[in-house]
């Protein structure tokens, strides 16, 4: 989610038809612009109308050196949006009056972090000033990494063994652990796995077929879908196939474009939680200097100013092989875009790097601000 180039994590209603877009649409364009100027292997994307109608896009190959068709609604690694299925299960449990909002997330969890001032809210939005996990954990070598499982406190300890970065409330700081001390909360308060709370309080509500969390020691994608890529130190390599666990509550969710659309759409609708709740997470913080213009992060969304004006609700996210980026209008029109490589990925510079995630972003934009 956040604006890095070659990191990753750093950082969506009723479907009434498909169809294929003509080659000559602006979106088409777009995304045909981010497999040969912005080398991409594969884009697929997802437009939802405001009546649920849906319009699925894809452009270039879903496996380099072949000439494979991406397929439609593929699936893929969605990174980060993993963190608004999570905060959406939180505010449930907040509506459900299981959580206090304001309350220390040591309240629940004892010990857990050494700072007992850190509230749940500051988790859900990136103000509790922890250290992110995913900046200490090896991933610039991430062929050592790719296989390894990783238990959910593993991945906390290492955030805990790294001072924070501001004062609790401060300011905001994207940071991962954050969402794994979510996770864990969840897993307490309920007394089940994150995963299976996500699944039926969102995934099976919502009837988002394509979408799944995978589990322990599962490292491949179990729908169809097209080959992710990524730099290692053995230079650009496929990475479909990886153990998510180092994600885990911050981002190890499988899903496609349209499930996220129909997520982010009947998650502002109030599919999913009530008013009050629902109000809390569109509460917003300045996210200047961490993240790109425009860019206000409430409790697991974020809001993005459109250049046709108003704003969209989403989120995002990178993971190793796959980014997307999308979200839905006030007035319910959703759009989401992968794309099967971090930006940059096959580039030289880090100027043609920033024109490709500038690029994602733009698509995003134009989709929502209406373009056919």
């Amino acid at each position: 989610m956040k604006k890095t180039l070659v990191g990753v994590l750093a950082a969506a209603m009723l479907f009434t038809g498909t169809a294929m877009a003509a080659p000559a649409t602006t979106v088409q364009k777009q995304l045909d612009g981010l497999t040969k100027q912005h080398e991409f292997p594969a884009a697929l994307a997802t437009t939802t109308e405001g009546n649920g109608r849906t319009t699925a896009y894809t452009s270039g190959t879903a496996e380099l050196g072949k000439n494979v068709p991406v397929p439609r609604n593929g699936q893929v690694r969605v990174g980060s949006n993993t963190k608004a299925f999570v905060a959406a299960v939180v505010m449930q449990l907040v509506a459900e009056k299981k959580v206090e909002l304001d309350a220390p997330v040591t309240k629940y969890l004892p010990g857990a972090i050494k700072d007992e001032r850190i509230t749940v809210r500051q988790l859900l939005n990136h103000t509790s000033g922890l250290a992110n996990y995913t900046q200490y954990m090896g991933l610039d070598k991430f062929e050592e990494l790719r296989h390894r499982y990783f238990e959910p406190r593993e991945l906390l300890d290492i955030g805990n063994a790294h001072p924070p970065t501001h004062e609790p409330g401060a300011k905001f700081k994207y940071s991962n652990t954050n969402y794994v001390l979510l996770g864990l909360l969840i897993q307490k308060l309920t007394g089940r796995p994150v995963a299976e709370n996500v699944d039926q309080r969102i995934v099976r509500k919502l009837n988002l077929r394509d979408t799944y969390w995978p589990g322990v020691g599962e490292q491949d994608i179990n729908g169809k879908h097209p080959h992710g890529y990524a730099k290692t130190g053995n230079g650009v390599e496929d990475v479909t196939e990886l153990d998510p666990s180092w994600g885990w509550a911050a981002g190890q969710i499988i899903s496609t474009t349209k499930d996220l659309n129909a997520f982010y759409r009947g998650l502002l609708k109030g599919d999913l939680l009530p008013q009050k709740e629902l109000d809390e997470m569109r509460k917003t913080v300045d996210t200047a200097g961490e993240m790109w213009p425009g860019v206000r992060y409430g409790l697991g969304i974020a809001s993005f100013s459109l250049t046709c004006g108003g704003q969209y609700w989403g989120h995002g996210g990178d993971i190793h092989g796959y980014e997307t980026r999308g979200g839905v209008t006030e007035q319910g029109r959703a759009f989401a875009v992968a794309v099967t490589a971090l930006p940059g990925t096959f580039l030289d510079t880090p100027e043609e790097a920033a024109q490709a995630h500038d690029a994602v972003l733009a698509t995003v934009d134009s989709a929502l601000c209406g373009a056919k």
